[in-house]
């Protein structure tokens, strides 16, 4: 079957937490600039958000350990870990003299699957996988759209999928039901 493939067990994980939308991390979006992890954002309500780690915060210690000469996916590995472990970053921030030291405890993450917003009378709904939340996402959205309009239709929706890299087969059976009619 070319559709198939095998995976070893580590990549089989990876692919589970990555289908499954949640895992046990501090919460920060990060990239990789000249070798140092730079901040992209910290989640909402994630022991990175509640810590103190800023946008565009640089880490350039993980328990000690230099980032300088790790691949990105390996400082991810170091921050993901068991929910209730600690572990100790060592950030430069702009504008501060001295490194900072946080030690922060991985909490169970949940990404969220579906972000909106309005633009004017028109919902717009953005997927970014079918992971195990794309469903419950995709609900929950309409629904928020609805209460801010006092439950009101919104003139459209509209499910943008740009850049969705795909994931589980019935989550994407799932959303699609929830817009298009029987059969």
């Amino acid at each position: 079957d070319p559709h198939s493939g095998y995976l070893e067990p580590i990549d089989y994980a990876d692919v589970q937490e990555d289908t499954s939308g949640q895992f046990g991390g501090l919460g920060i979006e990060v990239t990789m600039e000249e070798g140092i992890i730079k901040v992209v954002s910290p989640i909402d309500d994630t022991p990175a958000a509640r810590a103190g780690i800023l946008s565009n915060d640089y880490i350039i210690e993980l328990d000690g350990q230099q980032v300088l000469g790790l691949s990105l996916d390996e400082a991810v590995g170091m921050m993901r870990g068991p929910v209730g472990s600690k572990i100790k970053l060592t950030v430069i921030r702009e504008g501060l003299e001295e490194p900072l030291d946080f030690e922060l405890s991985r909490d169970i993450i949940a990404m969220r699957a579906v972000r909106w917003s309005m633009e004017g009378d028109v919902g717009v709904m953005r997927l970014s996988r079918f992971s195990e939340q794309a469903y419950v996402g995709i609900q929950r959205a309409v629904d928020d759209i609805f209460a801010e309009r006092n439950g009101v239709a919104p003139k459209g929706l509209i499910l943008d999928l740009r850049n969705n890299p795909g994931g589980l087969v019935e989550q994407a059976v799932y959303v699609s039901d929830a817009f298009l009619g029987h059969g």
